[in-house]
């Protein structure tokens, strides 16, 4: 009992610091600024709740102390039942009540006409929440996961009910929010009234669900091409991504480290410098175009600029993706189940297709999905490639963007991406249902791993190898454009492109950073170094919450975390603006709209590659430590994450690379003080620098390389007690082993 009456004590003092220390709304200036410290408390904007309701005329606020005050005396005066039950209401009560409040009142009065009808006008609107309000509805949370854990709910591990609650708290607000907001839009009239017939008309068209290409000679609609384009790259992607898995775990290849590198190459590139590099190898004035018509009289073709210029680019870029994910399932396969195949006179062909393959089940499925989506959400590369073959992401971006804003159309175009992901999520889900494929175990396990078998290492050799051929040959192209004066027209050598974006100078306050692209580029490292940790934590506790922990609406909590990352980044863009620029959550034009963007668009990543790895982990390791004594914070912390350091790694690379590489949501989300590298680059493309553009994006490229190394430095591998080594090579002696362990 004194646990739990501490840990409340914690959450009344954090507040009462909310409600009568902190600037209940926002501070314009900047919280961190701490402009707002000092005795200026008249400011409407600094003052804090208790403030504002004796002085500033807005007592709707006096609810929220009130609530605290009925959950205070309930952990002061009440015992059992009775106080657990108090302080459940009054913190859900008080969660919905600064919810409801907020958008119901704005700027100038009620935002709602039946509330004015209710209640009368007001006489004092609100601006948009600040510190104070959101510190205040953290604490509310923070009641009720504590009254609940006190009920004896999920074991009353206090630490799971809290991030649970902050989880569904979080995405509710940074997914559902945003994206309901868009979708009310659209099914709005300029007036704000009720008018549905844009998104009726829209939901029949022709030009999404026409299957002309099937029974005639026209053009199929996009929702067919999307999903066929994003199924070819999705088994494209992951057919790659398992044979590099392979070359690097299970054969003698001599130059595994540059293969790794060269699977992370294409995910730390700007999309449309890929599709500009392919331009230049197969566009109608490309190299490789231009050679085959002098030698063998081909004629140059558009083929590129299509579905298939698409699908190149997209499993160029995706493939790395997946490798992230099956490393670590590859090499999580245990070899005392291979070697209890062997012992039994199975061949190779069958100890890897009937044991080693079925293992990786769940990484090949998450790497099929992850694919699936990203292939169903990419802008970048149909934007450079597509030509007329628009796809889902496209259409809805310029049915925002175009010459007729068209809203309903954007959200009919969204819905349909969205129940093609979730339908390829539901199919995974039933796949996988009831199998069991754990093969790390706290037991040891000492062993070799299987070689693979002759033919089978022969095709991934031939898959493997020419595609490294290829990656190095686009990016050769890629740095050889920062160089050139003009790129695929003037190809004198120069370095004024690399001069231009970065060049420093002294002035007389110090070094001076004269270039054109630091003020971005510094700001880029801000803003992905802060929200690559955010994301993996997020994701890795959301996975370890889906895996390990039962508890109601857990399948609908894993669905709605794939919002985010199945909705193009177009469609986040426009939907965090419509809803966050207004009250109760102003961001627009901050870091933090930014950070938080990046953290949940890319979570699901940290949250399928966390499943996947996870769900090799056996569950009497948890079970061990629980019954040793440990929490779930402590098992976390001490068992688990040890053992996930490949999903960790993924999760912070992929998570730091997107903040960086992202295109499409950053368009709409960047200010003049918050403009980030991929925003600058494609205003240097539109202004046709592109020698510039490309200096920087190679400057991106290196940077991005050092901090990935930097990521698997600090988080390290994961050390399971076992052999390295392909079963072909010579084994050491015992004394040697014994000496290693």
């Amino acid at each position: 009992m004194k646990q739990h009456d501490r840990r409340l004590d914690w959450v009344f003092a954090l507040a009462f610091m909310a409600c009568c220390l902190l600037p209940w709304y926002r501070v314009e200036d900047g919280f961190f600024r701490f402009g707002w410290i000092g005795p200026e408390w008249q400011d409407q904007a600094i003052a804090p709740a208790l403030l504002q309701i004796l002085f500033l005329g807005r007592p709707w606020l006096a609810v929220l102390l009130v609530l605290f005050a009925v959950a205070f005396c309930a952990r002061c005066f009440l015992k059992g039942r009775k106080r657990t039950t108090l302080l459940i209401c009054s913190s859900v009560v008080g969660i919905a009540y600064l919810a409801l409040e907020g958008l119901a009142i704005g700027f100038s009065g009620w935002n709602w006409t039946i509330a004015e009808t209710l209640f009368g006008t007001l006489s004092n609107g609100q601006p948009a929440f600040g510190a104070g309000a959101v510190l205040s509805g953290i604490c509310f949370l923070l009641i009720l996961s504590f009254g609940l854990a006190e009920r004896g709910v999920l074991k009353g591990d206090a630490f799971v009910i809290s991030s649970i609650t902050l989880l569904v708290a979080l995405v509710g607000v940074f997914v559902f929010y945003p994206v309901l907001s868009m979708f009310v839009g659209a099914v709005q009239d300029f007036d704000g009234s009720f008018k549905p017939d844009g998104f009726l008309e829209n939901i029949r068209s022709e030009s999404i669900w026409s299957l002309s290409c099937v029974i005639s000679d026209g053009r199929c609609g996009v929702a067919w091409r999307t999903l066929w384009l994003a199924i070819m790259t999705a088994l494209g992607s992951t057919m790659l991504g398992l044979a590099f898995a392979l070359v690097a775990t299970r054969t003698s290849f001599p130059f595994k480290k540059g293969l790794r590198l060269l699977t992370v190459l294409p995910i730390i590139t700007p999309p449309f410098v890929i599709g500009l590099a392919l331009t230049l190898l197969f566009g109608r004035a490309g190299v490789v175009t231009v050679f085959l018509a002098d030698i063998f009289g081909i004629e140059p073709g558009r083929w590129l600029y299509g579905l298939t210029g698409i699908w190149i680019a997209q499993v160029l870029s995706f493939t790395p993706i997946t490798f992230l994910v099956l490393i670590g399932v590859v090499e999580g396969v245990s070899p005392s189940m291979e070697e209890a195949s062997q012992t039994l006179r199975a061949d190779r062909w069958r100890t890897f297709s009937r044991v080693s393959l079925p293992l990786m089940a769940p990484g090949l499925a998450n790497a099929f999905l992850i694919s699936f989506i990203e292939s169903m959400a990419d802008f970048g590369n149909p934007m450079v490639l597509g030509g007329s073959h628009g796809v889902l992401s496209t259409e809805i971006f310029f049915a925002v963007v175009g010459a007729q804003n068209d809203p309903s159309r954007a959200a009919v175009l969204a819905i349909i991406l969205l129940c093609f992901t979730l339908s390829a999520f539901l199919i995974q889900r039933l796949w996988l249902s009831g199998r069991n494929f754990a093969t790390v175990t706290g037991k040891g396990d000492s062993g070799v791993h299987a070689a693979l078998p002759t033919p089978l290492k022969i095709g991934v050799y031939a898959v493997v190898l020419p595609w490294m051929i290829f990656t190095v040959v686009v990016y050769v192209m890629i740095i050889f454009g920062g160089f050139v004066r003009t790129w695929g027209l003037d190809n004198t050598l120069t370095l004024d492109h690399y001069r231009r974006a970065f060049s420093v100078s002294w002035a007389e306050g110090g070094l001076a950073w004269t270039g054109v692209a630091w003020n971005s580029f510094w700001t880029t490292m801000e803003i992905a170094l802060l929200s690559a940790p955010l994301t993996a934590a997020v994701g890795l506790l959301t996975a370890y919450l889906v895996v390990r922990q039962r508890f109601i609406g857990r399948n609908i909590f894993e669905f709605a975390l794939m919002l985010s990352f199945a909705i193009p980044g177009t469609v986040i863009g426009v939907s965090y603006i419509m809803a966050f620029n207004l009250p109760p959550l102003e961001m627009t034009g901050t870091a933090l709209i930014l950070i938080a963007c990046f953290v949940f668009r890319n979570m699901p990543v940290g949250v399928r590659g966390g499943i996947a790895a996870m769900s090799q982990l056996d569950k009497s390791l948890d079970e061990a430590s629980l019954t040793l004594g440990a929490n779930s914070f402590r098992t976390i912390r001490k068992v688990i994450l040890p053992l996930l350091r490949p999903a960790i790694t993924a999760a912070l690379v992929y998570s730091f690379v997107r903040a960086i590489t992202s295109i499409s949501a950053v368009i709409f989300l960047v200010s003049a003080q918050y403009n980030m590298a991929t925003a600058y680059i494609v205003g240097l493309v539109e202004n046709g620098q592109f020698g510039v553009a490309i200096a920087y994006s190679s400057v991106l490229i290196f940077v991005m390389i050092f901090v990935i190394g930097l990521f698997q430095l600090l988080v390290g591998e994961r050390r399971l007690r076992r052999e390295n080594r392909v079963a072909n090579a010579p084994r050491r002696s015992l004394v040697e082993q014994e000496k290693t362990a």
